[in-house]
Formats: C-alpha cells, structure tokens, sequence
C-alpha cells in the first residue's frame, strides 16, 4: 500500500478521470506513480507532459532504447526497483536483442557501465547522468565537453540531461511515497509521437 490514499481508476472523477483515461492501459489500468497523483490532478498533468515529452517524443534524436537506459542506470543509482522494473522492461522490448538488454543490466548492476555492450558515446552518457545523479553540485562544464567530444550535439545533450533529470524526479516521486509495482502492468509505455493526447501505451 502506498503511504498517502490514492483514487482507484473506478472511484475518478472530472480532470482526474480524463487524465487517467489518457493515461491508462488495458484493463483501465493506471500505473501506481500516476496514481500517486490523484489527489492533485494538476501535478499528474505536470508528470505526464514532462515524462512524455522527454522520453517518448518524436523530436527526439537519441535512439529511445538508449534513453531507457539512461533510464534505468539512474534508477539504479537511486535504488529505485519500481522505475529499474518498468523501464528495463520497456526495454527489453524495444531492444528486441534479450542477451544484450540483460548484459545491460548487468552493468548496472555492478554499476560499472564499462562492462555494458554499449558504445564509447553511450558509455560517456552513463558516466554524466552518474554524475548528475550522485552530484548534481559537482557538475561542471568539461562534462558536457566530455559528451560533445564523443560525437553528441547539444540538443542530443539536452535530452540526456532531461531524462536524467526526469528519473531522478520520478525515483524521488516513488520512493518518497511507498509507490509499489504491485497491480501494474509491467514494461508498457507511450508511443513515440508529438502528440500530447496520444498516451496510447503498447
């Protein structure tokens, strides 16, 4: 049970009801870290844009497997199971290569992204979001510099620091209020487009 009340998908109403309506999956599922919103549609609302939009917009250059990555690798760093559990599955699905997503996750879990059958680049983008994640203080210029170096223009940057930054909002969402996986549907999520209506998960 989370640690603040929550409004079931079958008790909405009104905005909360159109939101959750946007948000669902089958069965009117909602997943539990927007249900831990339903007391204040207006900061799910927030939720939803920022996460749609930098994760699983079509504006989006850095390939969306690798921003699940990111992803998950700040999950990790967080000891957020809820967000590692979701996001690696989403994944795995989009990866479509098992061995890989798991040698992945492996990495991350020795948090070692040396170890991962990724990219120097994307390597590069682990050690950054590290780095935001762990000192966000301690960020200094050279570390973008360190991403430009290795091919990444400043939009792909941006995109790296946004989803970044999201995780960490969202692992700080879950965890600060008891979210749990239990009665989610696992690994579902938005499709790619920059359409803010379309929440249509698969």
């Amino acid at each position: 049970m989370p640690w603040i009340r929550t409004i079931p998908y079958a008790l909405a109403t009104g905005k909360l009801k159109m939101l959750y309506d946007r948000v669902k999956g089958p069965g009117d599922n909602v997943d539990n870290i927007m249900m831990m919103h339903s007391l204040r549609p207006h900061s799910m609302e927030g939720h939803m844009a920022i996460y749609k939009y930098v994760l699983h917009h079509s504006g989006n250059e850095v390939p969306k497997w690798f921003l699940e990555v990111l992803g998950v690798w700040v999950s990790s760093l967080n000891d957020c199971a809820y967000c590692v559990t979701h996001h690696f599955s989403g994944l795995k699905r989009l990866m479509q290569d098992d061995a890989r997503a798991d040698a992945i996750l492996e990495a991350i879990k020795q948090s070692d992204p040396d170890l991962a059958p990724l990219d120097s680049a994307q390597k590069q983008a682990m050690v950054y979001a590290r780095a935001l994640t762990r000192d966000p203080g301690g960020m200094r210029e050279d570390m973008v510099i360190a991403l430009r170096n290795v091919g990444y223009d400043d939009g792909e940057i941006l995109e790296i620091n946004q989803v970044s930054a999201y995780f960490n909002y969202a692992n700080r969402t879950v965890l600060g209020l008891g979210c749990s996986i239990k009665g989610d549907i696992v690994g579902l999520s938005p499709n790619k487009s920059d359409n803010p209506d379309d929440w249509n998960h698969s």
